[in-house]
This record gives C-alpha cells, sequence and structure tokens, in this order.
C-alpha cells in the first residue's frame, strides 16, 4: 500500500467553483476537475484507448486514516482501501485510492480490476457523486511513475446511494493530460501557496 501524497494545497470544490482559489482553472481542467462525470470515460473519449486498472492494493484500513479526506470519517468501520493505476494505451494517466465500508466492497467490487463507476452502476442503479475538494499534491513514486516533476491536480469525492455514502475516492492525474486538456498552471499555484 502507498502512503497518501503530500499536499501543498487544497480547497473545497465550492470554494474553487466560486473562483474563490489562488487562480482560476482552464475551462477543460474544471470539467475534468469538477465536473461529476466518470473520469475512466473521460480518459477513454480523450486518448482514444481503452483504460485498464492495475490494482497496487486492496486492504483492510487499520485505525486512522492518516492522509484521507476528512469525508471518510463518514464511513461505516470497518474500512477497506483500494488504490489503482488508470492506464490507457500502457501509460499511466491517474492514480485513485478508495475509502470503503468492507461490506460495501465485497458486495460492489466483486472484479477488482474493473472501474468502480463500472461496477456501481451495472443493472443501472441510481448513483449520485459529489466533488467535496480540490488538490495540489506530490509524491516521489507519482514522479517516477507519471514521468514528470509534480506538483499534480487531485480531487477527492463520494459516491452516493439513497443519500447515504458508499466510498470516497482520492484521484491524482498525470500531466500527460494537458497534452488533451492544455497547460493547468499547477506550477504557478505551487509557488503562489
Amino acid at each position: 500500500m502507498l502512503a497518501s501524497p503530500r499536499h501543498l494545497w487544497q480547497a473545497p470544490a465550492a470554494t474553487v467553483l466560486a473562483g474563490d482559489g489562488p487562480r482560476q482553472l482552464p475551462g477543460p481542467w474544471r470539467l475534468m476537475l469538477l465536473g461529476d462525470g466518470s473520469p475512466t470515460r473521460h480518459l477513454r473519449l480523450l486518448t482514444g484507448e481503452p483504460v485498464a486498472i492495475d490494482l497496487i492494493a486492496m486492504e483492510a484500513e487499520q485505525g486512522d486514516h492518516p492522509g484521507a479526506p476528512a469525508e471518510v470519517q463518514e464511513l461505516q468501520a470497518p474500512l477497506l482501501r483500494r488504490q489503482v493505476w488508470l492506464t490507457c494505451g500502457g501509460t499511466p494517466l491517474a492514480w485513485a485510492e478508495s475509502w470503503w465500508n468492507q461490506t460495501e466492497a465485497e458486495l460492489h467490487l466483486q472484479d477488482r480490476n474493473q472501474p468502480i463507476w463500472k461496477s456501481l452502476t451495472q443493472g443501472r442503479s441510481e448513483l449520485f457523486r459529489e466533488v467535496d475538494g480540490l488538490a495540489l499534491v506530490e509524491a516521489d513514486w507519482l514522479e517516477e511513475t507519471f514521468g514528470y516533476r509534480g506538483p499534480f491536480w487531485s480531487r477527492h469525492y463520494r459516491f452516493f446511494r439513497s443519500g447515504t455514502a458508499l466510498t470516497v475516492i482520492r484521484e491524482v492525474f498525470s500531466p500527460q493530460l494537458e497534452t488533451w486538456l492544455g497547460s493547468t498552471l499547477r506550477q504557478e499555484l505551487q509557488r503562489s501557496s
């Protein structure tokens, strides 16, 4: 299990949407980071390649949750933590970690190599995604795998069904996405924070 990346800057999604963040994000990145669509679907559409899920780890989360979003406290223990790389054409474009109640994880994550969105929407179940926060993060292992220097854009959100939080998910995106979405000002934001 990899340690959660270190936050250099973070803000609630509402703050960024209101334009109160340190800088305005370019439109395509606002859609990617703050939209309620599926990132695996977005990656597929951007690259034209299928998204492969490379499972890093999926194991019981012990005690406190260092580095986890505050919303993880809303989930009923015992918890499970899952980490994956999302790759297109062999290129890692995102890293994600998610926290689940263990019973919910067993119910919804039967195919551990399938995207969470696909697992949760089988049978066309009603689902609601709420983006809770945006951050710039860093970790040596992200730089090594992405092949870029940090910081990296990250977001975290919750999936709800019938008003109850099912999972909390954090995603970190590779700067390789600038090929399709344009520059993100991540370096400038790091200097201004």
